[in-house]
């Protein structure tokens, strides 16, 4: 829905655009731009309006339910929330990622890239193809994956079968496509039995063809518009992930490394269980959503990017032949040693898609992942910290538990949480480049959301709170004129203010 609102409320009489509610990502946001008389651009900003609560509502549940319960977070990344709770809990029973059994360790990345590919999958074909194969300014009844089926057919069969594929993955690991359980605290619940593993080799070498394929598409729609899309809500920014010791790309299990925007590493292989000291994050009153920021670099100057595009940027290689000669491709393309282009988002997306369609065929050929030892324990804990690369970036889940393994703390920073500061970064640079001084359109307005897109945001996921969150009450009367007004402070202060 697009609104056009006049206000009183500023002197020059700003006019309020809202694009409500932001389409095609999962969850409910809005964006607001504030415009003069010119239809210059004075404000824009993106507000995350759902509010979920999940670090409360897990609080005074015993540990052992965490990687079913948080998994309700999402319909869409369900196994990233269950595997960085597992990882959390095998800490609470004295297990460290390194002494999980081999077995387990290898059912978890297996269930973790099927979640990853078929996440890819999703967005870019289903979400964002419509705006890359018709244009962002495309008429509304194009912008949808059914008319991609009509005009694309075979593209947007791939895109069917290979997040198909990645389910059938979920499902054979945990039960279930959406939902299953398969990790526990120190290992996992069940073996994958030899039909199973048979069953996914069938087609895994026509997912690794269609994988490249997919490379091969995003190649040529960012190279046929190099200029456009190289420029198109980019900014200069940090960026952060896990990475291998040896500084492969890493999805599982890693050391946390940030870069600067000239590409000079801030911190490398970083023990996230103390990302405490490493990362904060600030709340402010018209998001639920929060703004993680580097510490050493302050509020104002350290925000970052995590995702598939801080991954690309952060490795020194890929540990898969194909995903890594698209990588050298990908950086040859661009002329800095670190890629700011916002839209490169999709590229490194797909780059992982193929990375792992082949860390898959090389599990379901290791003798290892039909192993029948999956469980292990040590001695007791209180505290927890588990962290993964989900699908949209770096994941993070702390908990704390007393001494009747109830737990008494939560928090958790999500992925879309840590591109926050970067969304609205890049939000208001199409509206700055794109929309001052035009005449608003549906189809121009796109624009924004084009750029929103980019980051594969789950606001639904993002959106959750330790404490009080700011809220603010107005009470209007039949005239539409402000009568009162109230206020609380994320301290949890409540203030009245009297128009």
């Amino acid at each position: 829905m697009y609104e056009h609102l006049e206000t009183a409320e500023h002197p020059e009489q700003l006019k309020r655009v809202v694009i409500d509610p932001v389409s095609r990502v999962e969850g409910h946001g809005k964006v607001t731009l504030l415009l003069d008389q010119h239809n210059q651009v004075k404000q824009a900003r993106l507000h995350i309006v759902e509010f979920r609560g999940f670090e409360r509502f897990i609080q005074g549940r015993p540990y052992w339910e965490l990687p079913v319960l948080v998994q309700r977070l999402c319909g869409i990344c369900p196994v990233s929330h269950h595997l960085a709770a597992a990882k959390a809990i095998d800490q609470l029973v004295g297990v460290d990622p390194q002494h999980l059994p081999v077995s387990a360790d290898k059912l978890r990345r297996l269930l973790h890239f099927g979640q990853v590919l078929q996440s890819h999958a999703l967005h870019f074909f289903h979400l964002s193809s419509p705006d890359l194969l018709f244009g962002f300014e495309s008429e509304i009844g194009k912008r949808h994956v059914l008319a991609v089926l009509n005009d694309y057919p075979d593209i947007a069969l791939q895109g069917v079968r290979l997040r198909k594929y990645g389910q059938e993955v979920i499902r054979m690991v945990t039960g279930k496509r959406v939902h299953g359980t398969a990790a526990l605290p120190g290992g996992m619940n069940k073996p994958l039995s030899q039909a199973e593993r048979d069953y996914l080799l069938q087609d895994i070498q026509q997912i690794i063809d269609w994988s490249v394929s997919a490379v091969a598409l995003i190649t040529k729609v960012h190279s046929s518009h190099k200029d456009f899309y190289d420029e198109f809500a980019t900014i200069r920014s940090h960026y952060l992930g896990l990475i291998q010791e040896s500084g492969a790309l890493e999805l599982y299990h890693g050391g946390i490394r940030a870069k600067d925007a000239q590409g000079r590493t801030l911190v490398d292989h970083f023990d996230y269980c103390d990302y405490n000291s490493l990362i904060h994050e600030e709340v402010r009153s018209w998001s639920y959503m929060k703004f993680p920021y580097l510490t050493a670099q302050g509020k104002e100057h350290g925000w970052y990017r995590v995702g598939p595009l801080a991954r690309v940027n952060n490795c020194d290689y890929i540990d898969t032949p194909l995903a890594d000669a698209a990588r050298i491709n990908f950086k040859d393309h661009f002329s800095e040693t670190m890629v700011h282009s916002t839209l490169a988002f999709h590229w490194a997306r797909l780059i992982e898609v193929l990375h792992c369609a082949e860390r898959i065929q090389e599990l379901l050929n290791d003798p290892d992942i039909l192993g029948t030892d999956l469980v292990v324990q040590g001695e007791k804990r209180y505290e927890g910290i588990g962290v993964i690369e989900a699908p949209r970036g770096t994941l993070f889940h702390h908990y704390q538990v007393d001494e009747n393994a109830i737990v008494t703390k939560a928090n958790l920073i999500v992925s879309t949480t840590s591109n926050n500061t970067a969304m609205n970064e890049s939000v208001r640079q199409v509206a700055a480049e794109y929309l001052s001084g035009q005449e608003l359109t549906e189809p121009l307005l796109n624009n924004i959301e084009v750029a929103i897109r980019a980051y594969d945001p789950c606001l639904s996921c993002a959106t959750h709170a330790v404490g009080k969150m700011p809220l603010q009450l107005e009470l209007i009367d039949a005239e539409g004129n402000k009568i009162d007004q109230l206020s609380r402070h994320s301290t949890g202060d409540f203030e009245r203010h009297y128009p």
